[in-house]
């Protein structure tokens, strides 16, 4: 996940020697005499590391021009990454979070590099408020029957996401 404008700069670099890469070998300036499937490999491998590279600047840039306006999320695990998120959808720096927050922007930069692990409970909280954001999480008790739904629910919806993610996949193919 891309944090910050520096990550996405050299992210975009790496996407761009990886396209080059890819070119090269798709010219035939390839070694010579390498093996048919050790170059598939190479070019497999390229081409993956490429397009996970531009799933992550496409990330950044829908967060960075605002039309992503819900993250969701299945676990309060995921609330750290998803902070980073908000902070990048309201148009923020790290420096301007720590302004708000009344920190310096090391301290911020910090928190999220290690994903918010050294925060409590009230920074994280005092963070949500700096970034006037809204959080809903269901707190499922165990033996209910709403719990049992929402858990079938969430897994319909992983197994949906799933499918059309693979389908993707062989549409690339």
């Amino acid at each position: 996940m891309i944090k910050n404008e520096r990550e996405y700069r050299v992210t975009r670099t790496q996407a761009a020697r990886f396209e080059q890469a890819l070119a090269e070998l798709s010219s035939g300036s390839s070694e010579e005499g390498l093996h048919p499937l050790l170059e598939k490999a190479q070019r497999d491998s390229l081409q993956s590391q490429m397009d996970e590279l531009r799933e992550q600047i496409a990330e950044y840039e829908a967060l960075r021009s605002g039309t992503r306006t819900v993250i969701s999320l299945d676990s309060l695990e995921e609330l750290p990454q998803a902070l980073i998120q908000a902070r990048i959808a309201a148009g923020l720096s790290q420096a301007q979070l720590a302004d708000r927050l009344g920190l310096k922007e090391q301290q911020v930069q910090r928190y999220e590099a290690t994903d918010y692990a050294a925060a409590n409970l009230a920074r994280l909280s005092q963070v949500i408020h700096a970034l006037d954001v809204h959080v809903r999480e269901d707190v499922f008790l165990s033996g209910t029957t709403e719990a049992l739904e929402g858990i079938f629910g969430r897994l319909r919806d992983l197994v949906s996401e799933t499918v059309a993610a693979n389908r993707s996949r062989l549409a690339r193919s």
